[in-house]
């Protein structure tokens, strides 16, 4: 085969030598614009995993790499003069240009030809070859050329980076955040010989705009950098080696993903490989990793491809499923990353202690969890733990450790939960005529005794006519008031869980079928009248169409919110919410998707919210003031035109001015045109955004399903409490049964089921064991 690798980066060379490797026949150039021993940028970083990956596929390479790279364990920050460490990482740094220089001399012993110093303008170059890699770089030619087949879908970012290096050695990878007058810069440093370190400046554009330095070429940059870092530097100069760019030398960062990694031209199958066809952010170092991985990936279909037969068109297809799924999953961690380093001073910066920043910076990606924190690092985890847990003089000595984070209380106004899981309120359909049953009593109170600090009833009616099903509970009779007392009162009684209920009228999406009947189906008969901020039909052509609210009706609702908390405090529920999300009514004066009102109710988002908070005020006068309101918001529309995360951040303000103890951040289901994107913790963003910008505390849900989720997001501070929907279904002690799953066992059981807890614990030790002397034999076989 006739193998045209257009760019000598690691990419190209790396793939080149493994194909001449795996068959000498093949014919392979890699043609490079540069000259040979040109490189720009200082040093790469890739894991372990990766230089694992290279020892299985070329040994004289890998042994090569391995007598020149610098290899580090520990993470490192320095933040308001303090500074921290963590061990267990794991991370190999190379000076980019050892790196190349050592895939070039490897390609050549292999016969691999090498080509520099021609600058390749097209594939069309090279008609007689069988396989072109274009392997050029974020600014690709070829991936321009083919555009509309490739697809690219290319983000540049905001924040400005340059990219340094000093003389000054370091032995952990250095986090290094300096604050001036007009806000925060960070360095990502690392070693990568004997003599060099990189060290990459960043911050965002309004701060490197206030500092001029949009005006400044690269030495006045380079001698900026130097002035501010001072301290840390201790007499090392700063260095750059991008004098060959125009101007301060400062670059944005683009993500580029493509549709589509490989077509046919007519002549030759053309494959994109490396920052041609994906880009992932330095904040988590693995451009380079995902190049490597791009060509073994390759050059593994193509050695089976030739032991059984499959034509280059399948070689390319499998090429793409694979890396597609390992590249999205490292983009989306990078992403993370990048994010947190975006928004790191507007966020964290000022009002994170440094314990707590330096948790959140090192789970940044979400890839890295409270659990892997505690394999990588246990000492350190533990001493975050203690740190965490002394802060509230209410949190319970562990006679075998520091609390969890999970398990540390929280209080809002005079209510303390004793830990922060929260049981979401999920709907049931299990009411006649809005009453709260002997089913109630059962679903609630089991969860109840389960471990939860506090249990939400499902959204609670405040009227027959803003239900959803005839199913749905209510609070607009004397009689449901006394159900959900008799359900409050168990539950003060036999638990020390705390009791809440959510207060929501339907809107347009009410008078609807049982959720098993058909969710979101109008009912067959017996339906009632909808109102919501304008007409609306959620189900297009097959929902009732609602009726815009009038003024009158405004009143009317209003009353029955108020009368509602009224009875909710008779009841003696402990917490209260008013649901504003979801489509539902006052969640339809929000969103401009339902509210096309040109009244004082409409417009702008000031005037869109206008009416939730006269509700919420409304039910604030009424509701005990020891006792805490949250609200609860669809943080993100997920339609264009609709409510986004910014959004959110001036919507949580204002029902903080109002009044509000806490944001419940949930997203979604106010227009079936909506096209979420789903994973685990998919919604905690929001709640981060919320929390740390809006300065209100908040309530991450959103498949969130075990407890390393829960530590991760409350140790970082992305969110207060975690609210547990569907896991709860399927075990109402879900909480206990988490404590036992991490080795938490300062965790009370209700008297009846005591018996029980010592036998759980056991049994999750037992298969614990099991597992891990199964996954040793594994690894000696």
């Amino acid at each position: 085969m006739k193998i045209v690798c257009i760019g000598g980066g690691p990419a190209g060379l790396y793939f080149g030598l493994l194909m001449k490797k795996q068959d000498p026949s093949h014919d392979v150039t890699v043609v490079e614009r540069n000259k040979p021993y040109d490189t720009f940028g200082w040093g790469v970083v890739f894991s372990d995993a990766t230089m694992q990956n290279m020892r299985m596929w070329d040994t004289e390479t890998a042994a090569a790499i391995e007598d020149a790279f610098n290899h580090w364990d520990d993470i490192e920050l320095e933040f308001k003069g303090r500074r921290l460490r963590s061990g267990g990482h794991g991370f190999v740094g190379i000076g980019r240009k050892k790196l190349l220089n050592i895939l070039q001399a490897r390609c050549e012993d292999l016969g691999v030809k090498l080509e520099f110093e021609r600058e390749v303008e097209s594939d069309a170059d090279f008609p007689d070859a069988d396989l072109v890699v274009a392997c050029d770089g974020v600014n690709s030619k070829i991936r321009t050329r083919y555009a509309e087949t490739f697809k690219p879908d290319i983000v540049t970012r905001p924040n400005r980076f340059i990219w340094l290096g000093t003389t000054k050695l370091y032995d952990a990878f250095n986090f290094t955040f300096e604050r001036t007058e007009h806000g925060w810069f960070q360095a990502h440093v690392y070693q990568f010989d004997d003599k060099t370190t990189t060290f990459i400046v960043e911050t965002p554009e309004h701060v490197w705009k206030a500092h001029d330095l949009d005006k400044l070429n690269a030495d006045e940059s380079v001698a900026f950098c130097e002035r501010l870092f001072a301290r840390h530097l201790g007499g090392h100069r700063l260095m750059t080696n991008a004098r060959h760019l125009r101007g301060s030398a400062w670059l944005n960062f683009q993500r580029i993903k493509c549709d589509q990694w490989w077509l046919h031209n007519g002549n030759s199958h053309v494959v994109l490989m490396g920052d041609a066809v994906h880009t992932a952010h330095f904040a988590i170092g693995s451009g380079t990793k995902l190049a490597i991985e791009d060509a073994i990936e390759l050059a593994r279909q193509f050695g089976r491809a030739a032991d059984g037969g499959a034509d280059t068109n399948d070689v390319l297809r499998r090429y793409q499923e694979l890396r597609q799924v390992d590249v999205l999953r490292l983009q989306n961690a990078a992403w993370n990353a990048m994010e947190w380093f975006e928004v790191v001073g507007e966020r964290y910066a000022d009002k994170l202690e440094p314990e707590q920043f330096m948790y959140s910076m090192l789970t940044r990606s979400q890839r890295i969890s409270h659990e892997n924190l505690r394999l990588r690092d246990p000492e350190w985890l533990e001493g975050f733990e203690r740190w965490f847990s002394d802060r509230d003089a209410a949190c319970p000595d562990a006679p075998a450790g520091p609390t969890p984070p999970m398990f540390t209380p929280f209080t809002v106004r005079g209510v303390t939960l004793k830990n922060r899981v929260v049981v979401s309120p999920m709907a049931q359909y299990s009411a006649e005529d809005g009453h709260p049953g002997d089913y109630h009593l059962i679903h609630l109170g089991a969860r109840a005794t389960g471990g939860a600090g506090l249990v939400f009833a499902e959204m609670t009616c405040v009227s027959p006519t803003g239900r959803i099903t005839p199913g749905c509970p209510g609070l607009y009779e004397r009689s449901h008031m006394e159900g959900w007392r008799k359900i409050a009162r168990w539950i003060h009684a036999n638990s020390d869980a705390k009791f809440a209920l959510q207060l929501g009228h339907a809107g347009a999406k009410g008078s609807t079928r049982l959720g098993w009947e058909g969710t979101d189906k109008p009912l067959e008969s017996g339906n009632w009248p909808l109102i919501s901020a304008s007409p609306q039909q959620y189900l297009e052509g097959v929902s009732q169409v609602s009726r815009a609210m009038s003024r009158e009706d405004m009143n009317i609702v209003k009353a029955q919110f108020v009368r509602a908390a009224r009875w909710a405090a008779e009841a003696e529920v402990d917490w209260l919410e008013l649901h504003c999300a979801h489509g539902y009514l006052l969640s339809s004066f929000i969103s401009p998707l339902t509210n096309q009102r040109d009244d004082e109710y409409g417009g702008s988002l000031e005037n869109r919210l206008r009416y939730p908070i006269e509700v919420f005020k409304a039910i604030r006068e009424v509701w005990p003031d020891h006792l805490p309101i949250s609200v609860r918001i669809s943080a993100h529309d997920w339609v264009e035109g609709g409510i986004t995360p910014h959004d959110a951040v001036v919507i949580a303000k204002a029902f903080k001015d109002a009044g509000a103890d806490m944001i419940d951040c949930s997203s979604g289901q106010v227009s079936k045109a909506e096209r979420p994107v789903y994973g685990r913790m998919f919604q905690t963003p929001f709640a981060d955004k919320v929390r740390n910008e809006a300065n209100i505390a908040t309530i991450a849900v959103g498949a969130i399903s075990e407890a390393d989720h829960v530590n991760s997001i409350i140790a970082a501070g992305r969110a207060d409490l975690c609210a547990i929907a569907r896991p709860h279904l399927a075990n109402p002690a879900w909480t206990l049964t988490e404590a036992a799953k991490i080795g938490f066992k300062a965790v009370d059981w209700p008297k009846p089921y005591r018996s029980a807890k010592g036998q759980l614990e056991a049994n999750i030790a037992r298969e614990k064991s099991a597992m891990a002397t199964a996954s040793a034999a594994k690894e000696r076989a």
